[in-house]
C-alpha cells in the first residue's frame, strides 16, 4: 500500500481536503445548492463559508511535499539548466490531467448552457482563454476561469517554481529559511489581505512557506537547518497571534496549525500489520493517489448534475432530499471519473520528462 513518499497522515489530509473542496463547490453553485440549503441550512452555510479553507490545507501540504522533492538538490552546485528542467518537469507533471479535465469541463459547460441560466456556467470559452489556461496565466491576464479549481493549479506551479529557484540558487539553507520566512510573514499580513494579488504567488506563499518550514524543521538532514526552521515556525505563529489583536484571520491560524501537525506527524507511515487488511487505510491510500484528479474533474460533474436537475424538471419539486441525492451523485461520479483520469492520463503522463 505505501508507495514511495506516501505517508498516512499526508494521504488522509489529501483525501479530506479534496472532499471538503468538492462539498464547498457543491454548496456554492447552481440550483442544487439552493434547494439543498432548504433542508440543511446550517451545514450548507458552513460548507459555503468555511469549506474554502481546505485550500489552506492544500497549500501547506504542497509546500511540505515540494520541499521534500526539491531538497534532494541541496548539495548540488547551481545550474540554470537543472533549474529550468525542474520547473518544466513540474509543468508537465501538472499538465496532462489538467488539460483533459479542462476539455471535459468545456464540453459539460456547453451542454449546461442549453438549460442552466446561471452565472457560474459562464460564457462560451474562447481559444485565447483556453490557451491561457494551458499556460497557467489566465489569472494574470484577468480571464474568467473555465473550472472552479483551475486557478489553484496555476498558483501551485508558480509557488513550486519560486521554491525551486530559492533552494537551488542559495548555497545556504539557513538563508533560504530567512527568505521564505520573510515572504511568508509579508504574505500573511499584507499580500493575502488584498484581492489584487490573487493571481500571484505572493498571495499564497504564507501558507505554502509554512509547509516548507515544517519539512525543513524535521526531515532535512541538518540539525542547524532543523533548529532554525523550528524557531521560524514559532516566530511566525507568534506574529499570527499578535496580528489577530487587530483582525482575526482564521485561515492563517489554520495554515499554521496544519504546518505544526505535519511537523509532528507528517512522516507517519502506514501501520504495516494493517495495511493489507484495514479497508479504511486502503481507501485512504487509493483516494490520495486520485485526489488531484478528483479536484480537477468535479466541477464538470457539478455542471452536469445541475443540467440534469433542471432539464428533467426535478428542480420544480423544490425537494431538498432530491438536491442532496444529486450532490451525492456528484461525489460518486467525481470519484469514479478521477480513477479513470488517474489511470488513463495522470499515470502515463508521469513518464513525460525533459
Amino acid at each position: 500500500m505505501q508507495a514511495k513518499n506516501h505517508f498516512l497522515f499526508i494521504d488522509f489530509l489529501k483525501v479530506f481536503a479534496a472532499l471538503l473542496i468538492i462539498l464547498h463547490h457543491l454548496s456554492s453553485y447552481g440550483q442544487i445548492a439552493e434547494d439543498a440549503r432548504s433542508v440543511l441550512p446550517g451545514v450548507m452555510t458552513w460548507l459555503f463559508e468555511y469549506g474554502r479553507y481546505a485550500v489552506q490545507i492544500f497549500l501547506v501540504m504542497a509546500g511540505y511535499l515540494a520541499a521534500q522533492s526539491l531538497s534532494r538538490y541541496a548539495e548540488n552546485k547551481f545550474s540554470a539548466h537543472r533549474l529550468l528542467k525542474i520547473i518544466l518537469n513540474r509543468y508537465l507533471r501538472l499538465f496532462a490531467p489538467y488539460a483533459a479535465a479542462l476539455a471535459f469541463t468545456i464540453l459539460c459547460a456547453y451542454i449546461a448552457r442549453f438549460w442552466v441560466n446561471d452565472e457560474f456556467v459562464g460564457e462560451s470559452e474562447t481559444l485565447s482563454q483556453f490557451l491561457a489556461h494551458l499556460f497557467f496565466i489566465q489569472g494574470i491576464l484577468g480571464l474568467d476561469s473555465i473550472s472552479a479549481g483551475a486557478w489553484y493549479i496555476a498558483i501551485d506551479w508558480q509557488l513550486y517554481s519560486v521554491l525551486a529557484i530559492l533552494l537551488i540558487t542559495f548555497s545556504s539553507y539557513q538563508a533560504v529559511i530567512w527568505v521564505i520566512s520573510i515572504l511568508a510573514v509579508a504574505s500573511l499580513l499584507i499580500f493575502n489581505r488584498s484581492a489584487s494579488y490573487e493571481a500571484y504567488f505572493v498571495y499564497f506563499i504564507g501558507s505554502y512557506g509554512l509547509g516548507v518550514l515544517a519539512y525543513l524543521a524535521k526531515e532535512f538532514q541538518n540539525q542547524g537547518v532543523n533548529r532554525l526552521a523550528k524557531i521560524s515556525l514559532v516566530l511566525i505563529g507568534m506574529v499570527i497571534v499578535i496580528s489577530s489583536f487587530q483582525e482575526v484571520w482564521l485561515r492563517n491560524f489554520l495554515a499554521w496549525f496544519v504546518a505544526i501537525v505535519l511537523l509532528l506527524w507528517g512522516s507517519t507511515s502506514y501501520p504495516s500489520q494493517l495495511r493489507d487488511k484495514a479497508l479504511f487505510l486502503k481507501a485512504i491510500s487509493w483516494g490520495s493517489k486520485r485526489s488531484y484528479c478528483a479536484f480537477l474533474i468535479h466541477f464538470a460533474f457539478i455542471l452536469l448534475a445541475n443540467t440534469v436537475y433542471i432539464a428533467s424538471d426535478l428542480h420544480q419539486h423544490e425537494s431538498g432530499a432530491l438536491a442532496l441525492l444529486m450532490m451525492l451523485s456528484v461525489v460518486v461520479c467525481s470519484t469514479i471519473a478521477s480513477n479513470y483520469l488517474y489511470r488513463w492520463i495522470e499515470l502515463p503522463s508521469m513518464k513525460l520528462k525533459v
